[in-house]
């Protein structure tokens, strides 16, 4: 739902009546994602998407009924093998409602939250014995797994919003533009980070937070208010020592962190990890650090870049290995050696 929210929202202030159907329940193999929804609003537009074919239609034609009847049910669907992305089909239960101020006046909190970035749950009534009860909606701050839980007398639908990963990419310049637009396509919330005054003003970083402080001081800030966990991504995207090597002495000091790179060319990742080494920091603790950052796709352009350094993030993200085998490094330093051009992620 948390993409569809705007739209939710402009339904919520016109006063009509749409239509809203969740995926509740998972069966089978393929990209079925549970809390995936679809808006139909009262002129007919659709927005948000369960899985396509001939689901995508069943769906509509759910959260249209609801809309039209006010009727809030629960529907069964058979997904075919090619359209859930595996050989074996499944199946999906579907909660179809209607979507108005009247049928949820707590929507403008929950979107309140979402915007704010901050944790919100959403649990919602999805079958009792008392009809009266289906739909019911309760709003809370507290974690939860998003799912179906089954009690004695009623099924209940949690939906959690949890905070979106944050991505900090220090250094304002063309690649952190393009990684920005990126970085917003893979969920994440960014901030970018330059201690020259006039980036405040610049209209390239479209979708960013933009922070001006020195980079090594807002770092230790966040850290100090407890704004960096383990799904916390940093890009440094300065290769003037003295930015990025206090920089890079606080973040690799950081306990918990979900990436961290460091772009660059070959002799600047050399002369990084020499200044890094001679702060102390042992080949264990270095192995954290992506340098020079990104996937060796040959990028060559900002935009390239920008795709090299998201790939290796959601690589990272998902526990891919996207590192060099040290031979490998070693023909690589060869190959610089006698002037050839060549472009690693290590």
């Amino acid at each position: 739902m948390r993409d569809i929210v705007d739209d939710l929202l402009r339904v919520w202030h016109s006063g009509r009546t749409g239509g809203l159907a969740t995926v509740v329940r998972t069966v089978g193999s393929g990209p079925l994602d549970v809390g995936a929804a679809m808006l139909v609003d009262a002129a007919g537009g659709v927005y948000g998407s369960v899985l396509g074919g001939s689901v995508e239609s069943a769906v509509h034609e759910a959260a249209v009924a609801a809309a039209r009847t006010g009727r809030r049910a629960m529907h069964r669907f058979g997904v075919p093998a090619g359209e859930s992305g595996g050989d074996t089909g499944g199946m999906i239960d579907v909660f179809a409602e209607p979507f108005s101020r009247r049928d949820f006046p707590e929507f403008p909190t929950v979107a309140a939250e979402i915007a704010a970035h901050r944790r919100i749950t959403v649990f919602t009534v999805v079958w009792n014995p008392d009809g009266d009860l289906i739909g019911q909606h309760l709003v809370t701050d507290k974690r939860h797994n998003t799912e179906l839980v089954a009690l004695p007398e009623s099924d209940v639908f949690i939906a959690s919003f949890a905070p979106p990963p944050r991505l900090i990419i220090f250094g304002a310049n063309a690649i952190a533009a393009a990684l920005t637009v990126q970085a917003k396509l893979l969920g994440y919330r960014v901030t970018i980070c330059d201690s020259r005054d006039d980036i405040a003003a610049s209209q390239a970083f479209t979708g960013a937070e933009v922070v001006v402080d020195w980079p090594h001081r807002y770092l230790n800030t966040l850290s100090s208010a407890g704004e960096i966990d383990s799904s916390t991504a940093i890009a440094v995207l300065s290769n003037d020592p003295k930015f990025e090597i206090p920089l890079l002495t606080v973040a690799l000091r950081l306990p918990e962190l979900g990436y961290l790179g460091a772009a660059g060319t070959f002799s600047a990742h050399n002369r990084r990890m020499e200044d890094l080494r001679a702060g102390g920091f042992g080949d264990a603790t270095l192995a954290r650090l992506h340098s020079p950052a990104g996937m060796d796709v040959g990028a060559r352009t900002a935009s390239e870049h920008a795709v090299a350094i998201a790939a290796e993030i959601l690589a990272t993200r998902s526990g891919r290995s996207t590192r060099i085998h040290p031979e490998q490094a070693d023909v690589i330093r060869a190959e610089q050696a006698f002037g050839v051009k060549a472009s690693v992620s290590l």
